[in-house]
């Protein structure tokens, strides 16, 4: 099984999705709010619960393509919301996808932190060269979110995904693992420096 330790950060801790994650799950993916800015649809609960159990499946899957993790805090890992990583079929690459935060939680205003994490796990463990992301062009504030999260700016891509019956322009970022590498934090190197097989433990400075 190809699982992801916890990772550990300052204010941020990610780690796999459980069965009781259900709740917030569907609450993030049927939300009208929530999902405004995703590149799908919201979905109704028949849809969210569908979605939930492919998701619980994808640590059973060889090779492992998607990581959806939940976002929780350092001292509660009660889930509060989702970010995940897909890595493509070629080359050495990766995108974040589906960085959700619950408006009402502690962690607002972290989303760079998950995203960091979630990187640093990428470049060290997974080996990736290359991990990009991006956001709706009329998204109000992720552009300092990515920028946080270490990741440049690259391209505008016109009309990519099709939500809410609208087209979406989106405006894409992304980090080389020999750059970004060089400027991690002390949570970060720790997870840098694990490899992949290393448990179902919790990454964390020593």
């Amino acid at each position: 099984m190809n699982h992801v330790p916890e990772l550990l950060g300052e204010r941020v801790r990610l780690r796999e999705l459980r069965v009781t994650d259900h709740r917030t799950f569907e609450r993030i993916h049927t939300h009208p709010l929530l999902t405004r800015y995703l590149g799908v649809d919201r979905m109704d609960p028949c849809q969210a619960h569908e979605t939930f159990v492919r998701t619980l499946a994808q640590p059973h899957a060889h090779p492992r393509r998607r990581y959806t993790l939940a976002v929780a805090t350092p001292d509660d890992d009660t889930m509060l919301g989702t970010i995940g990583l897909l890595v493509e079929d070629y080359g050495s690459n990766a995108m974040i996808t589906g960085l959700v935060l619950l408006p009402d939680s502690p962690l607002r205003g972290q989303g760079h932190e998950a995203g960091r994490l979630l990187m640093a796990y990428g470049f060290g463990p997974l080996g990736l060269h290359r991990i990009w992301a991006g956001h709706r062009a009329d998204h109000p504030r992720m552009a300092e979110v990515m920028q946080a999260a270490g990741l440049r700016p690259e391209a505008t891509l016109r009309q990519l995904f099709r939500t809410q019956g609208s087209w979406h322009d989106v405006t894409t970022y992304a980090a080389l693992a020999p750059e970004w590498t060089r400027r991690a934090g002390v949570h970060e190197r720790a997870i840098l420096a694990a490899a992949v097989g290393d448990g179902a433990g919790v990454l964390q400075p020593v």
